[in-house]
């Protein structure tokens, strides 16, 4: 299938380059789109530059920082608008290996999306503190319990969609900014009945620059998680 990796990146100069340069040895017949919101380090320039090297690359400018969501929005429609047949999302900090693009596109054959998960067997996450561990885990069970996702892993951004898969939740209508973006794509993927699959993958501490996580981010998720399942159930009492 014809694929698009999209990556938003913000404040990403010290990975962009090893990154874009994995990719191509990964999957040498994936395009890649470069989503930078104005990084002050010169993200977008070094990206541009690898890009002249590595072929198949482009990088997507815009005016400033505006969120994951916003980001991935603008790559999504960029990808649905030139036909790709596959759009692979992921983050531009090597917390997601390239090496696994290659599955989760393998996984499309029997799938409207493939999630890279950490919480299935063979996944991980090596060397995270436990606070970490215990506030991820318990996070994505609150949030695939609440929703009713049969899936393990909700706010894995590494991922890949079949471009009619992803049309069809139209995820330029969505509203999260933040992690919580991603958890919203596979509640509308569920609730229209598309058939998802987790690949099982070793999430990695980044290797340089500084985590976009913040308290803001994990607040947005518990209050939009909270909301969406409440609506769910709402609506399926007035159903009854």
């Amino acid at each position: 299938m014809r694929t698009l990796v999209v990556i938003p990146t913000y404040q990403e100069a010290a990975n962009i380059t090893p990154l874009l340069a994995a990719i191509r040895a990964a999957a040498p017949d994936v395009d890649v789109l470069v989503v930078d919101d104005n990084s002050p380090d010169g993200t977008a320039a070094l990206a541009e530059t690898a890009a002249a090297d590595a072929g198949g690359v482009k990088v997507l400018r815009r005016p400033g920082k505006a969120g994951l969501g916003s980001a991935y929005r603008h790559g999504f429609q960029v990808a649905l608008d030139e036909g790709y047949e596959a759009i692979v999302s992921m983050d531009a900090d090597f917390s997601h290996d390239p090496a696994v693009i290659p599955d989760l596109l393998a996984a499309l054959v029997g799938a409207d999306a493939a999630i890279g998960s950490r919480y299935v067997p063979g996944g991980g996450t090596p060397n995270w503190p436990m606070h970490r561990r215990l506030l991820s885990k318990w996070g994505n069970r609150y949030t695939c319990a609440l929703l009713d996702l049969d899936v393990r892993d909700a706010t894995s951004g590494f991922r890949a969609y079949r471009a009619g898969a992803l049309s069809a939740i139209e995820p330029g209508t969505t509203q999260a900014e933040g992690y919580a973006f991603l958890t919203e794509l596979v509640r509308r993927l569920t609730l229209r009945g598309r058939t998802l699959i987790e690949v099982p993958i070793t999430f990695e501490d980044r290797r340089y620059g500084v985590s976009k996580m913040s308290a803001r981010i994990i607040a947005e998720s518990m209050v939009r998680v909270t909301g969406w399942g409440l609506r769910d159930r709402w609506r399926a009492l007035r159903a009854r």
